[in-house]
């Protein structure tokens, strides 16, 4: 392949919202990279148990890891998809929404919440 022979770089997309709703997430990820997106999203669940996050103390430290890591991932994509079944939009998903709308990017959701139709 040669650069003029490469198609361009298709969009990509980050996926925000609660573990919670991990098979929500795991279905828009779906979603979205069927219909051609490079898909960012959420990688540990730290509502499941695993050895890596069963001390409170280090599942505090790797909450923030990861928190900042997502923020990464938001610079990183094209826009924004927030995945909030019902309407749920919590602490976390907010901060990333408010720091997606800072950069500029693009936000879509899943479903209405009460401030956005």
């Amino acid at each position: 392949m040669t650069a003029d022979t490469i198609p361009p770089r298709p969009p990509i997309v980050v996926l925000c919202g609660s573990t919670r709703f991990w098979d929500a997430l795991t279905e828009a990820a779906l979603y979205e990279t069927v219909a051609g997106r490079i898909v960012l999203a959420p990688n540990c669940n730290l509502q499941q148990p695993h050895p890596m996050w069963d001390d409170p103390a280090r599942a505090d430290r790797l909450k923030h890891l990861l928190g900042d890591l997502h923020l990464r991932k938001i610079d990183l994509a094209d826009d924004v998809l927030v995945v909030n079944p019902g309407g749920y939009i919590g602490d976390s998903t907010r901060r990333e929404i408010e720091y997606a709308h800072s950069l500029g990017k693009p936000i879509r959701y899943t479903h209405a919440t009460p401030d956005r139709p």
